[in-house]
């Protein structure tokens, strides 16, 4: 038997090697069939993730919710269920992998971000799309989790009618940004046209390359540099996936079957969260507590090597 606590530490603890096999060549009493066992028939879901982090978000109406999408790279695995042919932005092109969308919650300030809500995309599996999950889980954390954030900040790809319809429905602040292909009105008047096709004039000037950003915050005063702060807040989800990948291993599990894959990305998700504790009751980065953890073995082998370095006799 193994338990989620178990699998989780070693998901912290190995430097490499992420596998079932591994796992079970260094604990004690445990079979690579015990591990595989355990992805494959547990059932670990976002709402465990909620449990964990519900305390620890420091929410108000001033926080943040940001959702956006990110893909696991199994660009060499060809037997693995749920793995597609998708787009991903870290790599910039198509790319075969697992498609997740999250909800990270910020309070604004650097560091201060927690996922508290996640979906696996499958939409061959269960039907939906990513802006499905997108106003599932939305409503789940205003309505069902009473989240008192405000303000949603997402990218080009969900910023469909739809969805900026929902979010000013429920009561909330968006900001998002636009591709030039979009259309627009400026005036009842003038009707739609592309943005790329607005005509630049002395009231409506243009200085340099232009990121188009937009929000229901109706505020003159106060909106262009709101706009922009949330801009660059809604990056912070873009640091979360880059550590979740890279101090998680959540890119690396073999197993084939889709529910062990779901299993495996839920306890990554509670490794990362373990690790963010860690960072922040000892003021480190999570990258120095990850890297921490290896220190003392290091020290004991620059005392005592147990490869030495040759000599020759």
């Amino acid at each position: 038997m193994i338990t989620k606590q178990q699998y989780v530490e070693y998901l912290v603890s190995t430097p490499i090697n992420y596998t079932c096999t591994n796992l079970a060549e260094h604990l004690d009493g445990v079979s690579h069939d015990a591990v595989s066992d355990y992805l494959e028939k547990e059932k670990l879901t976002a709402r465990h993730l909620w449990e964990l982090v519900k305390t620890l978000i420091d929410d108000s109406s001033e926080a943040c919710m940001i959702i956006d999408d990110s893909v696991h790279n199994k660009e060499y695995s060809r037997s693995i269920e749920m793995v597609k042919l998708q787009y991903s932005g870290a790599v910039g092109g198509l790319v075969r992998g697992i498609g997740v969308v999250n909800l990270v919650h910020t309070n604004g300030e650097d560091g201060e971000y927690y996922p508290v809500d996640f979906r696996v995309y499958a939409k061959e599996a269960d039907g939906k799309t990513k802006n499905d999950h997108f106003q599932e889980m939305l409503l789940r954390a205003v309505v069902e989790r009473q989240i008192k954030a405000k303000r949603v900040l997402f990218d080009s790809w969900y910023a469909s009618w739809q969805n900026l319809k929902m979010v000013h429905r429920l009561g909330l602040i968006f900001y998002t940004t636009l591709k030039n292909n979009r259309l627009v009105s400026l005036s009842k008047e003038s009707g739609y046209i592309h943005l790329d096709e607005i005509e630049w004039t002395e009231e409506r000037l243009k200085n340099g390359n232009i990121d188009w950003v937009i929000s229901n915050d109706l505020d003159e005063a106060t909106i262009t540099q709101v706009a922009q702060e949330a801009n660059d807040l809604r990056w912070q989800v873009e640091e979360f996936h880059r550590e979740l990948k890279q101090l998680t291993g959540s890119e690396k599990c073999q197993c084939r079957k889709a529910r062990s894959q779901r299993n495996h990305l839920a306890c990554c998700y509670h490794a990362w969260l373990s690790l963010k504790v860690q960072a922040k009751a000892f003021n480190k980065t999570i990258y120095r507590v990850h890297t921490d953890l290896f220190s003392d073995y290091l020290r004991a082998e620059l005392r005592k090597p147990t490869v030495s370095a040759f000599q020759p006799a």
